[in-house]
């Protein structure tokens, strides 16, 4: 059995971060480890307290990891301050992790800020080199590039300037352009690739992104090709999103019980 590593923040309402990620693996098959960074009071209404886990604990962590069960893909999600993602780059870096998904989250889906400033440059310097494929949103994509994002050519000019960064290829989601359909931009070194699809109108949003990057990075820990597992993580993602519980008073979690492919 493949191996599927997520180095995040806890999510105690149980719809992103380590929980989601964990869910996403279980369903492609794959078994998951995690380092928590941070824990999150939060729920579907938004985050009440974020609290960093000690850089001593995250080492041990990776290092227990490292020791023992080696991820065969891992992903970045919240990593909470600067001197956290200087850490896990570094861990990374040393011991030959990869691929690596990173998913730059700065803001949940509420609102609520996940990321200082000050980490944003180290992630740009640190984590991106060293990422198979980055997955901003639109205001993610904005934050990091300096550019404004908000159109499809937008996009895919964002995507070739995050690989001058160094990623080696950019998923730019498309879930906050406006119309009763989505793009979402996979830029490669290969080429740029639209996936479309018709706009869901549900509240049930939470976690997304996580659960997108997860199973990314399970199709990638599976061996599949980058843009396979883009497409297949896109597809588990809408249908979870369709068959949510309608669980909380604010943004939902997804229903992420859905299987990883659709019944043939």
């Amino acid at each position: 059995m493949k191996i599927a590593l997520t180095i995040a923040g806890s999510d105690s309402g149980g719809g992103a971060g380590i929980q989601a990620d964990l869910k996403t693996f279980h369903q492609f098959g794959v078994f998951g480890t995690s380092a928590i960074v941070a824990l999150t009071a939060q729920n579907t209404r938004g985050v009440r307290a974020v609290e960093a886990v000690s850089h001593r604990m995250v080492e041990a962590q990776l290092d227990a990891l490292a020791a023992d069960l080696p991820p065969d893909a891992l992903k970045t999600g919240m990593l909470a301050d600067a001197r956290l993602v200087a850490l896990v780059a570094a861990a990374i870096r040393s011991n030959g992790w990869s691929p690596l998904v990173v998913d730059p989250v700065m803001v949940a889906t509420s609102g609520d800020r996940l990321l200082s400033t000050g980490a944003e440059q180290v992630l740009r310097a640190e984590l991106l080199p060293l990422a198979a494929v980055v997955t901003p949103n639109l205001d993610e994509a904005e934050i990091l590039t300096g550019r404004a994002v908000r159109d499809v050519p937008a996009m895919e000019r964002a995507g070739t300037d995050l690989l001058r960064l160094g990623a080696g290829a950019a998923l730019v989601k498309g879930g906050h352009l406006d119309g009763p359909a989505l793009t979402d931009v996979l830029v490669s070194p290969q080429g740029v690739r639209h996936f479309r699809r018709p706009r869901l109108d549900t509240r049930s949003t939470h976690g997304t992104g996580c659960t997108l990057s997860a199973a990314i990075t399970a199709g990638l820990a599976l061996r599949r090709d980058l843009e396979t597992a883009v497409g297949d993580a896109l597809d588990y993602v809408a249908r979870a999103m369709a068959a949510a519980p309608g669980l909380g008073g604010g943004y939902g979690p997804l229903n992420h019980t859905v299987p990883a492919h659709p019944p043939s």
